[in-house]
């Protein structure tokens, strides 16, 4: 039986239809419930009463391995598997193992603000390779990320798929990214978390399995959380194929005292990653659906408005650049006149400024209710 996305709303974070003047509270999860499977077995645990202590099982690392082969076509030892509570968090780490303060690190903004903010929190440098916007596609400015890597930065913070612009980076841009990084001896840091999340038409490849060179040199994060919703267990893994870079990353762990993994992100990764394919082929169509819902709306009604479709993510992100709004009347406009609590763009650095994020994942209903607001406010312009 096909899974039911039109009522499993639990909270709405998505659009965040706002009935107050209070801070918008945008957040990039779903208004879905998690899988069945996840469910149950979670459900299952509760109801035995003990939440000890939780050892890491084969089968946290087991599932991960069939997981990726089967989604990804790539084949990872087992060894190669470290836990972690979040991208972010291990982001923090792997800065703290493989800089030192006031290093170079470089993102490709418009981008995920807690990267400059880790980066910066940290003392180190932020160096932007902002991406290039050409009709509405986003492409990666290679002339200036390589006059960046030459200038000696230590990492390179790379989203693949790309949040928030949704870009699934094809294997020859992969490539260039990996010969580029391995020429200057700049670690790769690829934040892969989107990854099951790609529609029909394209492809994800992880970067870590180009070649053994590029492997040797890439840090890869991934976490069942965007896919299955789970982002409140906090359980997220990398793969490091590199054994001094894993060891070096478990010492920083130990040192933290962050190697104890979530109780119930085991089981809920375990659950998922086995049980919940069916489940995420589903949700794939439906916020397909929703994408294409948004598009021909902002066509017919707004098309001052224009999408940059994704190739991957939940989100959209929204080019308002021809409202001619600056980044507090874009606020002003979302917020106060169409009580929306959208993602602003400024926030995700250099080529966000005019744009927004819109979350999509949440039923159709919640979608209708807030572009109808759009259009309200529309007419107060």
């Amino acid at each position: 039986m096909p899974n039911d996305f039109e009522h499993s709303i639990t909270h709405c974070h998505a659009t965040m239809i706002k009935e107050d003047f209070q801070e918008p509270r945008w957040i990039s999860d779903m208004d879905f419930m998690a899988p069945p499977a996840v469910i149950s077995a979670l459900q299952e645990k509760i109801s035995k009463g003990i939440f000890g202590y939780k050892t890491m099982p084969l089968t946290f690392f087991t599932s991960i391995q069939d997981w990726i082969l089967e989604q990804h076509h790539w084949k990872i030892n087992q060894e190669w598997l470290v836990h972690s509570r979040g991208t972010i968090s291990a982001l923090s780490m792997l800065i703290r193992c493989f800089s030192e303060p006031g290093d170079k690190i470089i993102i490709q903004q418009p981008i995920y603000h807690l990267f400059g903010q880790i980066i910066a929190l940290n003392n180190r440098v932020v160096v932007n390779n902002e991406l290039l916007l050409d009709e509405g596609h986003y492409a990666i400015d290679f002339i200036d990320l390589e006059q960046k890597l030459a200038i000696g930065a230590k990492i390179l913070v790379f989203s693949s798929p790309h949040s928030p612009v949704g870009r699934v980076w094809n294997k020859k841009e992969l490539e260039r990214v990996g010969e580029l990084c391995l020429k200057y001896n700049t670690l790769l840091v690829s934040d892969e978390v989107y990854a099951d999340l790609v529609y029909p038409g394209y492809s994800h490849t992880p970067l870590a399995a180009l070649s053994d060179a590029v492997s040797n040199n890439t840090i890869t994060c991934m976490s069942p959380s965007k896919t299955f919703n789970l982002a409140g267990l906090q359980t997220a893994y990398l793969i490091i194929s590199n054994p001094q870079h894993r060891e070096c990353y478990a010492k920083e762990q130990q040192r933290l005292d962050l190697t104890t993994p979530n109780y119930f992100g085991i089981i809920a990764l375990e659950a998922a990653y086995t049980k919940s394919k069916e489940w995420l082929e589903d949700l794939l169509i439906y916020l397909e659906k929703n994408i294409n819902y948004v598009t021909e709306f902002l066509q017919q009604h707004f098309p001052e408005i224009k999408v940059i479709r994704p190739e991957a993510t939940y989100v959209m992100w929204l080019d308002c650049r021809e409202l001619g709004m600056d980044s507090s009347e874009l606020i002003n406009f979302f917020y106060q006149k169409a009580k929306l609590g959208v993602g602003h763009g400024y926030k995700f650095g250099l080529g966000g400024e005019g744009f927004v994020r819109l979350n999509i994942g949440c039923p159709q209903e919640i979608l209708r209710t807030a572009l109808d607001r759009l259009i309200r406010a529309r007419k107060l312009l």
